[in-house]
């Protein structure tokens, strides 16, 4: 794996090379971004209670879908060697539960952060406009058409989108109106299609978890977050000063656990000489995480 950064095609191999080893790992493709790229969910587990993690929502936040797939990989290898992980019995968590994963929601956006942009590329004149120029994308957090994807969703869109950019923009744009991205499409028809008790979505930076919406969070939402706060030492938030966001909607929707869990610290894009320290801090979270479904 490529620690100096996690690129869509280093997803694709990444994920054809743990299929060799551990083909009891199912995939499947659940959408396509603007560009076409698989969106592409990992099960681990076969239980019939079902939790969902999600990555790189936003483009300057690639550190989260390393941090994904590297707990894939720790929990298939312990799993198939029947090993523990942490002290954690992986096959009981293997046959209880089913941990879905979408490590990389926003593979458009990432490419552009990483790799930037050419005349070639059939969005060019497109992303140049709404980045006034310049051809610097550390700040650009949206898909490539300047939609924010975490700002896309159906708990008080228009409360937010009052005061968020009203065109398309490289942050916070929220898009001509609820899921009106392919990307935020397919995480919606995927999370209606299954069960899941609880979901975790993975962000950076801050190290802080956010785990209510409005009143509509479980009683049993705050005594989880105390947990994985004392796991991971990251603070406890109840909210964000913010509406409209994918844990929001599955909160308010399901009135079930949902949280947003800031990885590390900084200014995004966070240094990969993090992510040691990232997953170090929250494998045990991950792991974990299906003991309270």
């Amino acid at each position: 794996m490529d620690f100096q950064r996690y690129s869509y095609k280093d997803l694709v191999a990444n994920i054809e090379e743990l299929k060799k080893h551990y083909p009891f790992i199912h995939l499947e493709v659940i959408g396509h971004s603007v560009m076409g790229k698989n969106i592409v969910a990992i099960r681990l587990g076969v239980g019939a209670k079902e939790l969902f993690y999600s990555g790189d929502w936003h483009a300057n936040e690639y550190l989260t879908a390393p941090l994904l797939m590297t707990f894939v990989e720790d929990f298939a290898k312990a799993y198939a060697n029947h090993n523990t992980l942490r002290g954690i019995d992986v096959q009981k968590i293997y046959q209880n539960t089913s941990i879905w994963i979408v490590p990389m929601v926003n593979p458009d956006g990432i490419e552009l952060v990483q790799e930037g942009i050419n005349p070639d590329h059939p969005f060019y004149e497109t992303v140049l406009k709404i980045n006034e120029g310049f051809q610097h994308f550390d700040g650009w957090s949206a898909n490539i058409n300047g939609v924010d994807l975490n700002h896309q969703w159906p708990a008080d869109w228009e409360e937010e989108a009052a005061v968020s950019p009203q065109k398309p923009s490289p942050r916070k744009y929220g898009g001509e109106r609820p899921l009106s991205e392919p990307e935020t499409q397919a995480i919606y028809s995927f999370t209606k299609r299954h069960n899941f008790r609880m979901v975790l979505a993975f962000h950076s930076q801050g190290e802080v978890i956010y785990w209510g919406y409005k009143g509509f969070e479980t009683k049993d939402s705050e005594h989880i977050v105390n947990q994985f706060s004392t796991i991971t030492g990251y603070i406890p938030e109840r909210v964000a000063d913010s509406s409209a966001g994918y844990k929001d909607w599955f909160v308010q929707e399901y009135v079930r656990p949902g949280f947003t869990v800031e990885v590390g610290y900084g200014t995004n894009p966070l240094p990969f000489s993090q992510f040691k320290q990232i997953y170090s801090t929250n494998l045990e979270l991950l792991l974990k995480a299906p003991l309270f479904i």
